[in-house]
This record gives C-alpha cells, structure tokens and sequence, in this order.
C-alpha cells in the first residue's frame, strides 16, 4: 500500500502517518525501486491501534509503552493493567477539574446581566479581579498528560 491508502483506511491523514514514523510509534516502511514507501499490513494494524489509543486519550508515551508490552506477548499482563489504572486516575482527575472549570464558568455567568455595557460586565470583571489559577499547573487540553510512568 502506498501512503494514501494506509492513511484512508487508518482514518488517519498522511501528515500524521509520517509523524508517527518519526517518532518511532510507526516503524518505517519499506521503500520500493522508486522510493515510494511501501506499507503493509502489519503498518495499518499499528495505525488502528494507535487511533483507538489515542481516541481513549493517551499520550504518546503511554501508547509507546502499550506497543512494547504488546511486542512481548508472552509478557504479565499485570503491566498492561498498571499502565491503564494509571490513564484511568488521570481521566478521573481531568472530570474533577472539568467540574471546577463548569463551576467557575458558571459562576462568571451568573455574574452578567441583560442590558448591560462591556465596562459593566460582570463576567470581565470576575476574570480580571480573578484570574484563573489551575491548580494542579496542567493544562485543559485532552491528550496533555505528564509524564504517563
């Protein structure tokens, strides 16, 4: 298979096929007499995996560690479940600050009333008096965990 068809089949675009190439999740292809890469099975199968990971949000890292595991199938499994108990505490982190983002953006809501100027607005005013402060310093953005060990 050439580039295109692994990457539509993947449901994955080209760009992000040769990104994970790069950086090791996807191992590279072989070339044929023209240079083209040429892609099999064994590349699309990788490429499936990696969207279901990463469509569970989990970072690279613990998509890389999940892939060695899956290398050593005669391994204990006791890994495996360790890595997912800790994405599992992460997610359940994310939902409790998901809730004090709701709580705070509701807040700020509450603060605005109709038929008011942008100077009387209630909502800048309670995001200039106080701004947010993340409390545990990472950000809001899915797929942005620490260090996954």
């Amino acid at each position: 298979m050439k580039i295109g068809e692994v990457s539509r089949k993947a449901g994955i675009p080209v760009e992000t096929v040769r990104y994970y190439e790069k950086i090791g999740l996807l191992p590279e292809p072989d070339r044929n007499s023209s240079g083209y890469r040429t892609y099999h099975n064994a590349h699309l199968e990788r490429l499936l995996f990696i969207r279901r990971c990463r469509n569970l949000d989990m970072a690279q890292e613990e998509i890389r560690e999940l892939i060695r595991m899956a290398d050593d199938p005669e391994a204990d499994c006791s890994d495996v479940d360790g890595l997912l108990a800790r994405h599992l505490a992460h997610v359940r982190e994310r939902l409790q600050e998901l809730q004090t983002l709701e709580h705070t953006l509701e807040q700020l809501q509450a603060s605005c009333s109709a038929g008011r100027t942008v100077k009387e607005c209630g909502i800048l005013g309670g995001l200039e008096a106080n701004p947010p402060t993340p409390s545990t310093g990472q950000n809001h953005v899915p797929g942005t965990h620490g260090n996954s060990r």
